[in-house]
């Protein structure tokens, strides 16, 4: 079983692919090419995605029963002890958080005060 998840890619590619594999959703294909097949085709999604991002997973015999790969995608496989994991990108992008306002706010000024 192959499965292959596109986002952000040309329609030529999506003919490309449906000549092997079904397209049961908008950017999901799937089927059960062979190998040598599966190769070539992750071979050309990585030639033809452009600015998009794919990821094929298919079965194999490993302890997990599948593999994975992905292309130009933020989120990596690791090799970890013999299982595939993923490894996300680090959260230090964040901003740091506003200092709190100073005075009241208008609810507990609505409660002191009792005005609408």
């Amino acid at each position: 079983m192959t499965v292959i998840v596109l986002t952000n890619f040309p329609a030529g590619l999506r003919g490309l692919l449906t000549r092997w594999l079904l397209e049961i959703s908008p950017g999901v294909f799937i089927g059960s090419p062979s190998s040598r097949v599966r190769d070539t085709l992750w071979h050309e999604v990585q030639q033809h995605t452009g600015q998009g991002r794919a990821l094929l997973a298919h079965t194999t015999n490993t302890e997990q029963g599948f593999a994975f790969r992905t292309h130009d995608h933020k989120w990596h496989p690791v090799d970890h002890e013999g299982l595939t994991l993923i490894r996300r990108p680090s959260q230090t992008t964040e901003a740091p958080p506003s200092p709190p306002t100073i005075g009241w706010s208008r609810a507990s000024k609505r409660r002191r005060f009792g005005t609408r």
